[in-house]
């Protein structure tokens, strides 16, 4: 699904305070860290807790491979300044030929920047720009208001609610289901300009 462009390891995104690109095996280390924690992983489906040893390491070559292979796009998240280690993880799965769903964990250190919020723009404009698909799916426990927030301010809404698999939580959990059309986003993006283009007209003219 995803291009040549995004199957190399050398490919990367870069948002006011991120560089997103390809987990290494250096990262292990850091993604165990923030892993390991409750507060993270309760709100996932797919991570276990406690976070058995290796874990890091099988994640990093499962996201390699559905890079390398162009089905999925995972990114680990890490600042532009100080320690330049993974903060956090982000990314695309392919659902059919023509949807995406989005998925993103931060370190808790790290919440309440913004930074999720920064990422997840950046790679919706990656999945419309270098895929076909007509939407990006999210999937956030009823409870977790701080994904849900993050999807609101990305443009997302709430097309479904129900019960959803979560293995690593031992069965179906309560979740809203958030979409994002390609004509949502387009219409958004489009609106973004003519607001800017209206501003710099506004701010050129004599008082």
């Amino acid at each position: 699904m995803f291009p040549d462009l995004a199957r190399d390891d050398v490919f990367r995104l870069e948002t006011a305070r991120l560089w997103l690109r390809w987990p290494r095996a250096s990262d292990a280390a850091a993604i165990h860290r923030f892993c390991s924690l409750w507060d993270v992983a309760r709100f996932t489906a797919r991570i276990p807790h406690p976070y058995p040893p290796g874990s890091a390491e099988r994640f990093i070559y499962a996201a390699r491979e559905g890079n390398a292979s162009g089905r999925d796009l995972t990114l680990v998240m890490t600042p532009k300044k100080g320690k330049l280690e993974a903060i956090g993880s982000i990314s695309l799965e392919s659902r059919g030929g023509d949807r995406l769903t989005l998925g993103f964990v931060l370190a808790p250190e790290h919440w309440g920047k913004g930074l999720t919020t920064e990422a997840t723009r950046a790679m919706v404009k990656t999945g419309f720009a270098l895929t076909d698909a007509v939407e990006i799916l999210g999937n956030v426990r009823v409870e977790n208001d701080a994904s849900r927030h993050v999807l609101e301010t990305c443009g997302f809404v709430i097309a479904s609610t129900g019960l959803k698999g979560a293995p690593a939580r031992g069965g179906l959990v309560d979740c809203h289901t958030f979409r994002l059309t390609r004509d949502a986003w387009t219409d958004a993006v489009a609106s973004r300009r003519r607001a800017l283009d209206q501003a710099h007209t506004e701010a050129g003219r004599p008082a």
